[in-house]
């Protein structure tokens, strides 16, 4: 029986082995100046103002937390996809903004450089063996009031040999509707869920043929009765 470790070890191992093309796509990564503007007029609207800090879970080849630098927030991103990694760092070195990229468990993220402003992620909650515990985990790594960014989809997995095999074990394999994920956050202590289509031609080069769409929630500010009740609990 496969444990979470296996099923993160074969999910890092298939998006290491597609890290080479992976930022030709369009989905992946902005491929004209329009697209661009329209990432970054997004990111700008949802985050707020700089500075933040950002942390940028699953990041890939390093998108969001290099549109969130670009936007003048200090962004850390993790993954454990060693290749793709490298291409973050590779393209943060390139382009010269201020980010970070290091090896890290979206399911179990580094402590250090907590509590952030804005937790996002990209098309990754679906691959995660665990995203209870992965809200769970971003929930405590974000300050009262944090933003927490789901930015996701119902996606297409007739390609995707390596995940057929492991969709018993990928309880959100594919995608869920963003109302079901929006649930998940509520259920794991975020306030103010909301679910916002993503459906602008503008974002993705072509409208997209599922529906994509952004999940956000807040960590509740502190208070007498919610400390109470769960922030105790987390030590």
């Amino acid at each position: 029986m496969l444990t979470a470790q296996d099923v993160k070890t074969a999910v890092s191992r298939y998006w290491s082995g597609r890290a080479a093309g992976f930022d030709l796509g369009a989905s992946h990564n902005v491929l004209t100046e329009a697209q661009h503007q329209a990432w970054l007029d997004l990111l700008r609207e949802v985050a707020g103002p700089p500075p933040l800090t950002v942390l940028d879970v699953g990041c890939g080849t390093g998108f969001l937390a290099m549109r969130m630098a670009e936007l003048g927030h200090t962004a850390v991103g993790i993954d454990l996809a060693d290749e793709m990694l490298a291409a973050a760092q590779r393209k943060a070195v390139d382009s010269g903004l201020p980010v970070t990229f290091r090896r890290g468990d979206a399911e179990a993220p580094p402590h250090d450089g907590a509590p952030y402003d804005v937790i996002l992620e990209r098309h990754v909650i679906w691959t995660l063996p665990q995203p209870n515990e992965a809200v769970r985990a971003w929930r405590a790594l974000l300050k009262p009031g944090g933003l927490l960014v789901l930015i996701e989809g119902i996606f297409e997995m007739s390609d995707r040999t390596v995940y057929q095999q492991l969709e018993a074990h990928l309880p959100l394999f594919g995608g869920r509707p963003g109302e079901e994920l929006a649930a998940l956050l509520t259920a794991e202590g975020f306030r103010d869920t909301a679910v916002r289509p993503l459906m602008d031609a503008a974002l993705w080069l072509e409208t997209p043929a599922r529906p994509r769409f952004m999940v956000t929630g807040r960590r509740p500010h502190l208070t007498a009765s919610y400390i109470g009740h769960r922030d105790l609990q987390e030590g």
